[in-house]
């Protein structure tokens, strides 16, 4: 190893073992460690068919990693030509690589060679040399796929002697691929054969290995004809050939399929679209059409005026050419497939003790708190008391791709609104599993949410009797779904809300003003943003709700962004931040801070708070020895509180811009109940942390 670097090297005695899966499953541990982390492939094809050039998609796939930040040039060692040109040449050679790349790192991933192009007579003794003269310890994985326990236990016992005759040391070993009902009996065959080695078993998905459309397309060399592009990212999860009657063919479509029937069949391939476009019909991943053939005359017409999205592919392959192609297909988990990425990353969570392989790699607790971290801290407290989180933007496609990671990963139950059938299609047709989520339509479009939606309207009215609410008007107001979906919230049917993607903040959140309302304790709703360091999380607020406040209302802002920091880890030292540090101006704003100050020291006498107080002296230890000596929150400030939304929010967004901080938020605070609003802008890791915040906020409640 190079200085403190730490190193895993991921190798297998074979191929088709999912080996990257368990290494995306490593570099998320590493990353939650606060390591820089790097990614090594001593060994890569660097060329495709035909000699064309190509980059290695694994590599490609845990580079793309937000944790790693380390070149693809510089995480390759050789190529398998070099190798069998010059063998002891190419191991100097990815030694000295491995090294210039690991000083810029606390930790690298070594990714082992796929059996894609042997390298010796045993490609495991390869990897074992390359372990041992990198210095690394092996995380062995083999594949549980269709092997009795005594035969995955003889494996091993092969695995693990050829490892030691080369004078390298299993740290662990994943059994990955088993049958499902086969994890326990293959864990306790392997323990009681090794019982020093660390075993754990990943039943197998078959989502993993589905190949995409656009990968069938390839197999075949057909050309996209009619459909959307784009969809030619979907996994398709079975391959049938339709060359059997229509009525026949029906009964054995399934969602996510894939036809192949001949071009000329015009009756099945209009069959397959109505079924496709049907909504208690299985939805298609694609249609090829083999034979060179594509309907001619007023079928083309009909097609093409059908506008269909589902990808329609023609082929001159034969019927049997074709479907055999295509069987052999593979899939692949790449860095744009975030189903299989999510799929993976749940997979290796659920079934590897991240905390006994840390241990076994004699990982240092980190003292800091990264982005990453943060994120990963806020997804394992959702994840261990799961709340019901409503997404009122069904329409949304960033919201249907979040909600996808949010139930693939655990973190939230969910409900969508919006309607059931145009979601869910959109969802098929995006590759998206959103079986787990409950889908309601406000407008009360089934007898289900009709039944709610008249509930709704008797619950409105009355809380807004007051204002001279009446049922009728009510029944038209809750139909909007920010308030179906604060009603619900309300009324217990979720436990928060997060909204805004495609509304604005005041349509998110006004129905809470009205409807869920603030605490007893508070006369405000106010938001804070999490603005993520490189080794810290700061709490700004608020930069989002209230333009002007008060000095009553700084201080609800203070005393509520003090508890929020708590409760997500963050100790409170709270600065009232102002132009002037301490006595030493004055003036109407000053004052307001310096009120709202005494204000919290009177409500919350157990907090620790400064001001009014400048920026540099609450967050630099010199600025504030002379500005405010013997403070306890000067130069450590945690909690941030802005004298007005103008400054707020201009430097949240400067601090997220100039300094490259993350910034999660906004997060409202203040209400009975937790709603959230998304910025407009939002992307589907902000949607998806929202929801974690939201439902750890939902915890509290409950």
């Amino acid at each position: 190893m190079t200085g403190a670097t730490r190193s895993i090297v991921i190798a297998s005695p074979e191929g088709e073992s999912g080996k990257s899966t368990v290494a995306l499953g490593v570099l998320d541990l590493l990353v939650r460690q606060g390591q820089r982390v790097g990614v090594y492939r001593p060994v890569s094809r660097v060329t495709g068919a035909g000699n064309e050039p190509a980059r290695d998609y694994v590599l490609e796939m845990l580079l793309d990693h937000d944790g790693v930040d380390v070149p693809y040039e510089d995480s390759v060692g050789v190529t398998y030509a070099d190798l069998h040109l010059d063998p002891d040449d190419a191991m100097a050679r990815i030694v000295s690589r491995f090294h210039a790349m690991a000083e810029r790192c606390d930790a690298v991933v070594v990714l082992g060679t796929d059996y894609t192009d042997v390298a010796g007579v045993n490609e495991l003794a390869f990897n074992a040399k390359i372990a041992a003269n990198l210095g690394a310890p092996v995380l062995l994985v083999t594949s549980g796929r269709e092997r009795t326990p005594d035969e995955v236990v003889t494996l091993t016992d092969a695995a693990l002697a050829e490892l030691a005759a080369y004078y390298a040391h299993a740290v662990g070993l994943v059994v990955n691929r088993c049958d499902t009902l086969n994890t326990v009996d293959v864990r306790k065959a392997v323990s009681a054969a090794h019982p020093d080695l660390p075993v754990w078993t990943i039943p197998e998905d078959p989502f993993l290995s589905a190949p995409t459309v656009g990968q069938l397309v390839e197999a075949v060399d057909g050309e996209l004809v009619l459909g959307d592009p784009e969809l030619l990212g979907r996994e398709a999860l079975e391959v049938l050939v339709g060359a059997m009657s229509f009525e026949h063919l029906l009964t054995h479509l399934s969602d996510g399929a894939v036809v192949i029937t001949p071009g000329d069949r015009n009756d099945v391939l209009t069959g397959l679209l109505a079924a496709h476009t049907a909504p208690s019909f299985p939805s298609l991943a694609g249609i090829v059409l083999n034979g060179g053939f594509f309907p001619e005359g007023r079928a083309r017409e009909l097609l093409e005026a059908l506008r269909p999205r589902v990808p329609i592919i023609r082929t001159d392959l034969g019927t049997y050419q074709a479907a055999r192609e295509a069987s052999q297909v593979r899939g692949r988990v790449t860095r744009d497939s975030q189903r299989k990425i999510d799929v993976a990353r749940a997979l290796f969570e659920r079934c590897v003790d991240g905390r006994t392989l840390a241990e076994r790699l004699d990982l240092p607790r980190p003292d800091v708190v990264t982005p990453l971290m943060f994120e990963h801290q806020l997804i394992e407290r959702a994840r261990s008391q799961r709340r019901h989180v409503v997404l009122p933007e069904g329409d949304d496609d960033r919201i249907l791709r979040a909600a996808s990671t949010v139930l693939a990963r655990g973190i939230a139950d969910l409900t969508i609104l919006g309607d059931e059938t145009a979601i869910r299609g959109r969802a098929a047709e995006l590759g998206l599993n959103l079986d787990a989520a409950r889908v309601l339509s406000p407008s009360g479009a089934t007898p289900e949410s009709a039944e709610i939606l008249e509930r709704f309207a008797q619950e409105y009215a009355h809380l807004r009797a007051h204002k001279g609410m009446t049922t009728e008007r009510a029944r038209e107001i809750v139909t909007d779904v920010s308030y179906f979906g604060t009603l619900m919230v309300h009324l217990g049917l979720a436990d928060g809300m997060v909204s805004g993607a495609a509304h604005s903040t005041a349509h998110t959140i006004r129905p809470s003003f009205e409807i869920i309302r603030t605490r007893p304790d508070t006369s405000s709703v106010s938001s804070v943003f999490f603005m993520c360091l490189t080794d810290r999380v700061l709490v700004y607020g608020d930069c989002a709700v209230i333009p002007d406040p008060t000095s009553d209302e700084l201080a609800d802002i203070a005393v509520s962004s003090a508890a929020t920091a708590a409760q997500f880890g963050v100790e409170p030292r709270i600065a009232m931040l102002s132009y002037s540090t301490g006595t030493s101006g004055s003036g109407a704003d000053v004052d307001k801070v310096r009120a709202a100050t005494e204000t919290v020291r009177h409500r919350a006498p157990d907090l620790v708070v400064e001001g009014p107080i400048q920026y540099d002296a609450a967050v630099d230890a010199s600025v504030a020895a002379s500005k405010l000596p013997g403070s306890d929150v000067a130069g450590r400030a945690t909690v941030f509180v802005f004298p007005d939304l103008n400054t707020g929010n201009n430097t949240y967004k400067a601090v997220q811009r100039s300094a490259g901080a993350v910034a999660v938020g906004p997060v409202l605070q203040g209400l009975n109940k937790p709603v959230n609003d998304l910025s407009r802008g939002a992307l589907v890791q902000d949607i998806v942390n929202t929801v974690a915040i939201t439902a750890i906020q939902a915890q509290k409640e409950n």
